[in-house]
């Protein structure tokens, strides 16, 4: 039977966020050990009055919901992201809605909230729209990358991804992703995350133009 987990900032590898950490020894303070790095510290566990929420995870078009314990006074607001510990895998999600008995809103306490909707953001899919070098818009073509959700892309950068290379010419950024000052980027040296990227435009440069032949 596998140790308990819980979500705690680890000082070695996550000092600022919470990592899953597996409960070696309850005590106050417990032996925890980071499930990414190995560290093993002692940390003070959570209180345990908390109350369980229904979460909805969106993920490359599909849908499954978990539980997830919080303290009743937290506060979500969309946008906020949170390690979620669900039956299919520990996944890191970002709240993209917080439906409460009023209806849908931006933030809320815990307590008020009844279902969390999120979606997955540590492994994403950026689609990515190509074009040939010569420019011809009538020829573009979509293709779909499976990326790390903090890989960053990065205005007039060229890229591989198996087979692909590409420039990349512009980025649309979701509407939950609240870190940037504007919707679309395409000054040399903007970037994004993957995270939050709705699209990407780009340059193919292995051809310099496409045929049907």
């Amino acid at each position: 039977m596998s140790n308990p987990r819980v979500a705690l900032a680890c000082p070695s590898c996550s000092p600022d966020a919470p990592t899953a950490h597996e409960i070696l020894k309850e005590a106050d303070p417990a032996t925890v050990r980071c499930g990414e790095c190995g560290h093993t510290h002692k940390e003070s566990l959570p209180d345990d009055e908390t109350v369980e929420r229904q979460v909805v995870v969106s993920q490359d078009g599909e849908s499954f919901t978990a539980g997830h314990e919080a303290e009743p006074d937290e506060r979500l607001a969309v946008g906020d992201e949170f390690l979620l510990d669900a039956p299919e895998a520990l996944m890191q999600v970002r709240v993209t809605s917080l439906e409460t008995a009023d209806g849908r809103v931006e933030e809320a306490t815990v307590e008020r909230v009844e279902t969390v909707w999120t979606r997955a953001v540590e492994n994403v899919t950026v689609d990515v729209t190509l074009h040939p070098q010569d420019g011809g818009r009538e020829e573009t073509r979509s293709i779909t990358l499976q990326v790390p959700g903090d890989e960053q892309f990065m205005i007039d950068e060229t890229v591989e991804y198996g087979d692909e290379e590409f420039t990349v010419e512009g980025i649309v950024v979701r509407d939950d992703a609240e870190r940037y000052d504007r919707e679309q980027f395409d000054y040399t040296g903007d970037s994004a995350l993957a995270k939050d990227i709705k699209r990407v435009y780009a340059r193919d440069e292995q051809t310099t133009a496409w045929s049907a032949w």
